[in-house]
């Protein structure tokens, strides 16, 4: 009797247990090199990434991705999706405990006697009766099988799964907000040049002006110079309203109206430098180092879990109920131990004939942990792609850069020199004119140059996983989304 109740006693504590998969790279048959295949990738340094963007050394973009991951709608509805999946767990969780519930219940009855000789009683005689109950009753199911631990233990995968999609939107709002701040900037030094290359325009056709006024220059040039100085204002326009679009994207992204009333730096400040190299690690840190990975491999550690739930339901089901109270005709005595009543029972189920449906079930199960596998695999080249790609990106935007550079300089010594020689009647007006137009879109190319390279920058800070890192914290942080809800005992 005592190793009896020594075993039921460890069936009910480990009943009551249940834990997530631990986390395990499935073995999807690719071949992971050790080091980065392109050129340029530090392999093996520092990968600490948290807190990215402030390698940009740009405050006003700090205080910007704070602002929008709180208050990005989007990542509010992925908060509310991990609120769900965590509600989804503790419905699991109850089903390995004891479900208790306290009933009271009251009746009055009369009960026609017929066919009983009664000396002096009429043909018919009656009785009332009066009952009150209370009583406490517990029912629960012996997870004998594991049935229902690996149905919460599937939860559990799952809300892992959520709170790794939104690490990984926080991730990309961040990136978002970076690229969109970079894209105004860009805009702004955009329209600043364009507003130079129409009062250079200006002035320039002024002076052909005067001097075809004075029969010195040709019509030819007058209206070379005023088709110029028109087709300047009208790209001035065109700038003008990139800016315009460009901040009321930057808007929507931060939370707020899309009024485009967003200040953008002082004119002049340009667009952010791009810091040393970024550490990359190994390809196969990338597994424990970006959000989407780990997301993936959670739904499909949940998929294995669904399989063996599955699997498990052809098993018996041994459920337990007890009842136990007090009963009487008076209220008063419902309190009274005199009146108690109880009951113990126990049953077993075997499932016989379903139709097919627990077979169905099962494979149902095995197809979902197939597609789950499939799109880990996909999530996984994808990701090795993408950061491949960035590398490369890096190195081609980086040597871009450095052309454009050269070749704004060379374009602005130019025009200096053209305009003298215009002066001087030393060339036309035609080359003149060609020279600067070299210049304005020299210049312009060096500031699209600059942006792209600093996107290119962000692409590679979220394709290293951007300072995600999976550790026993982030699995107990998720954890106690499960058992600190206030409510979780109802």
């Amino acid at each position: 009797m005592k190793r009896s109740l020594v075993i039921l006693t460890a069936m009910i504590i480990t009943a009551g247990c249940a834990s997530p998969p631990k986390h395990t790279a499935p073995d999807i048959r690719v071949e992971v090199p050790g080091t980065w295949t392109a050129a340029g990738a530090e392999a093996g340094a520092d990968t600490s990434l948290s807190r990215w963007w402030g390698d940009f050394d740009d405050a006003r973009l700090d205080g910007l991705i704070e602002e929008a991951i709180k208050n990005n709608f989007n990542l509010k509805s992925a908060v509310a999706r991990v609120d769900a999946a965590a509600a989804a767990a503790r419905i699991d969780r109850a089903d390995l405990l004891p479900g208790a519930s306290l009933g009271f219940n009251a009746s009055r009855r009369k009960q026609n006697l017929i066919g009983l000789p009664i000396p002096g009683a009429g043909d018919v005689i009656s009785t009332r009766s009066t009952s009150m109950g209370v009583s406490l009753d517990v029912l629960w199911e012996l997870d004998l099988w594991g049935r229902v631990r690996s149905g919460q233990a599937a939860s559990l995968s799952e809300l892992q799964a959520s709170q790794a999609d939104l690490a990984a939107l926080r991730l990309s709002i961040a990136g978002q907000t970076a690229k969109a701040w970079f894209a105004l900037v860009e805009a702004k030094l955009q329209l600043e040049l364009a507003e130079e290359t129409v009062e250079s325009y200006r002035v320039s056709a002024e002076q052909v002006k005067n001097r075809y006024e004075q029969g010195v220059r040709s019509s030819l040039d007058l209206r070379l110079a005023l088709s110029n100085l028109a087709v300047s204002k009208g790209l001035l326009e065109q700038r003008k309203g990139l800016l315009d679009n460009v901040t009321r994207q930057l808007e929507i992204l931060l939370g707020r109206y899309p009024a485009a009333s967003l200040e953008v730096r002082a004119a002049g400040a340009g667009l952010p430098q791009i810091s040393a190299g970024v550490p990359a690690g190994l390809p196969a840190e990338l597994l424990i180092r970006r959000p989407d990975l780990f997301a993936a491999e959670r739904r499909f550690a949940a998929a294995e879990k669904r399989v063996s739930e599955a699997r498990r339901a052809f098993f018996p089901r041994i459920t337990l109920t007890a009842s136990g109270g007090t009963l009487s005709q008076q209220l008063e005595d419902l309190v009274d131990g005199d009146f108690s009543v109880w009951s113990i029972a126990a049953g077993v189920t075997q499932p016989i004939f379903q139709g097919g449906r627990l077979r169905a079930n099962l494979a149902l199960s095995h197809a979902a942990s197939d597609q789950a596998l499939a799109e880990y695999a996909s999530a996984l080249l994808r990701a090795f792609g993408e950061t491949e790609s960035a590398f490369v990106a890096e190195r081609i935007l980086a040597g871009r850069e450095t052309h454009a550079v050269e070749a704004a300089e060379q374009a602005l010594a130019a025009r200096r020199v053209a305009e003298r020689q215009y002066q001087t009647g030393l060339i036309d007006y035609i080359t003149y004119l060609e020279t600067q137009r070299g210049a304005l879109n020299s210049q312009s190319e060096l500031i699209s140059a600059r942006r792209q390279r600093l996107d290119a920058r962000v692409n590679l800070y979220l394709a290293l996983g951007g300072g995600f890192e999976l550790n026993e914290n982030w699995t107990s942080f998720m954890e106690q989304r499960v058992d600190t809800n206030p409510e979780a005992s109802h």
